[in-house]
């Protein structure tokens, strides 16, 4: 080999993504593209990247995001970029932004507030507008720089909305007109970019104000019209988010697989365990088996550790988050409410107190044998017996003191935190999400990047999967081309994306350079740097030599280097010739 490159990784171990055995060699990328790959490359490189003892991979990519807003004001997705990710998809979940008309502004703003967990204040001095339809919202998209690529969904609120106007938000049935007009956007929708088309059964997903969003219990039959759009152009994958566990596997699932079948589209759903009763994913796997045998391409998306909401008095959601007597302080400063927070009778009067029931998921974190202390760095299998519920038992003490005692933390300056498991750690242990992990039809996502700010922070998951499942785990484990195969070709695939996944000449240069040896997952912090000084959880890693989107070094050594070669991915992409 005698031509040059303009970026050569030399000497790595490679895991190229297609699940094959690692082997030593190079990696050439020529613009941004991977140009040649093999033992050695004997041509000149305008850089060079020396990887010996280290893995060089393809750049991982996360299916179910919610970006939908980060993408607009800010230049960086962090979390997930600062794991490895270097694609992105927005517009899970059928909420979203667009399309959207001046007058119905604030009613997507609620609907993601509630469902998202995105403050009020921060869509609305972070969000310009500059767009009404879908495809003008994919041109915003385009025209701001940022550091990894992102493709997304059409939402199905924000279309019900458009389509249907105040009708749309109040979930009234969709009339004939009503589907056709909805088929239409959609299919324009499709033919600028649009990635699929999302949506939400989740009785759980409501607006601040405890209102059910606009796509819930919509039936199949303007599913059906908005998915045949997908039909008429032949692209595009179906997401949806399920009523399960409130209703059975069985029954949810066939919502789907009727959409499906009706459109012919590939299609994922949110999956996971319960942490008590009987293993009820079993019956959601059986139902998919079923389903793809006859010809059909669904495959359930499951995160690789505990759903895990994060509580802390200065996060959104806690155990006394919906008491009353809390609710009177809520908005106040750390400094302030610590005031009250010390007064033994404002203590006694919160731990008798009752939370409201309008928030279902902030009321998780009073399952008290599901929540536990949060460590530094966390552990995210922690054991039973650390949970609140058998610490008071243990102490003889009520859950609420106890929760109440681990949130003030050791110095009793309110910066405690604790994890609540909400899901997939069932019986305590991770047994459920390996046996979803290893079913050929599953598929890893669920990072909920640039979403639940304030009370969630899973987009760090491929880190945890490299260093617990391949590196750590004192038990069954994924070896190393397993993981990276999840962690890129998978998921890429699963979205139609199948220009980048693989390391392969013609393929996308997208490309991670890991030092797995000293990978290592701190514990989230709080940052005030969303629009109007809005809070996030954000969580960095070490380990990371090298991330490259599109050829460029987007972070270097676990920082950002600032390069923006982030681009907005229209479509489905072929296989590269």
């Amino acid at each position: 080999m005698t031509s040059a490159c303009d970026l050569l990784i030399r000497g790595g171990t490679v895991v190229d993504g297609s699940g094959g055995a690692p082997f030593v060699g190079d990696v050439a990328v020529t613009g941004d593209r991977i140009a040649w790959i093999g033992e050695r490359f004997e041509g000149d490189a305008g850089e060079v990247i020396d990887a010996a003892g280290l893995i060089v991979t393809p750049g991982f990519v996360d299916i179910h995001t919610h970006y939908d807003g980060q993408a607009i004001w800010s230049e960086e997705l962090t979390p997930s970029s600062s794991h490895g990710v270097t694609t992105v998809i927005t517009g899970n979940c059928g909420v979203g932004f667009a399309p959207c008309r001046a007058e119905d502004h604030d009613s997507l703003i609620r609907v993601m507030e509630g469902v998202e967990d995105i403050p009020g204040v921060v869509m609305a001095e972070g969000l310009p507008w500059d767009w009404e339809t879908f495809p003008q919202y994919l041109d915003a998209l385009e025209s701001r720089p940022r550091d990894i690529d992102v493709a997304a969904l059409l939402p199905h609120s924000p279309l019900r909305v458009y389509a249907m106007g105040e009708r749309g938000a109040k979930r009234e049935p969709a009339t004939p007109e009503d589907l056709e007009r909805m088929r239409g956007l959609a299919r324009e929708a499709l033919d600028a970019g649009a990635i699929g088309f999302a949506t939400s059964r989740l009785l759980i997903h409501r607006t601040k104000a405890g209102e059910n969003i606009p796509s819930y219990a919509a039936d199949d039959a303007e599913l059906k019209a908005i998915a045949s759009a997908m039909r008429d152009t032949g692209k595009g994958v179906l997401q949806m988010v399920l009523d399960s566990p409130m209703q059975s596997w069985p029954s949810e699932l066939e919502h789907l697989v009727a959409v499906a079948e009706s459109c012919g589209r590939p299609a994922t759903f949110t999956l996971g365990s319960s942490n008590t009763g009987e293993p009820v994913f079993r019956d959601a796997l059986r139902v998919v088996e079923e389903a793809n045998a006859r010809g059909l391409s669904i495959a359930p998306q499951i995160l690789p550790r505990p759903v895990g909401m994060i509580c802390g008095f200065e996060l959104s959601s806690h155990p006394f988050s919906l008491c009353p007597s809390y609710e009177a302080i809520a908005d106040l400063p750390l400094a302030e409410k610590l005031v009250h927070l010390r007064d033994p009778e404002f203590q006694a009067r919160l731990f008798a107190e009752q939370p409201h029931q309008n928030n279902p998921l902030a009321l998780m974190t009073r399952n008290w044998d599901w929540i536990f202390p949060l460590s530094d760095p966390p552990n995210y299998e922690p054991p039973l017996e650390t949970s609140v519920g058998a610490q008071a038992r243990a102490q003889g003490r009520s859950p609420e003191e106890v929760a109440f005692e681990l949130l003030m933390g050791e110095n009793g300056d309110g910066h405690g935190m604790l994890y609540a498991a909400l899901g997939n750690y069932y019986q305590g242990n991770f047994d459920a999400i390996y046996e979803i992990m290893n079913h050929p039809d599953a598929v890893l996502g669920l990072g909920d990047g640039g979403a639940h700010y304030s009370a969630i922070c899973d987009a760090s998951y491929p880190t945890f999967l490299l260093t617990y499942w391949v590196r750590d785990r004192d038990g069954p484990r994924l070896s190393l081309a397993q993981a990276i195969r999840a962690l890129t070709a998978r998921p890429a695939d699963t979205v139609g994306l199948q220009d980048r996944g693989r390391l392969a000449p013609g393929y996308k240069a997208d490309v991670n350079v890991l030092d797995l040896d000293a990978m290592h997952l701190p514990a989230p912090v709080i940052r005030h740097d969303l629009p109007g000084g809005g809070r996030r959880l954000d969580q960095l890693a070490k380990g990371y030599v090298a991330t490259i989107c599109s050829g460029e070094v987007i972070r270097r050594n676990d920082r950002a280097t600032g390069a923006r070669p982030g681009r907005v991915v229209r479509g489905n992409q072929p296989v590269p010739a």
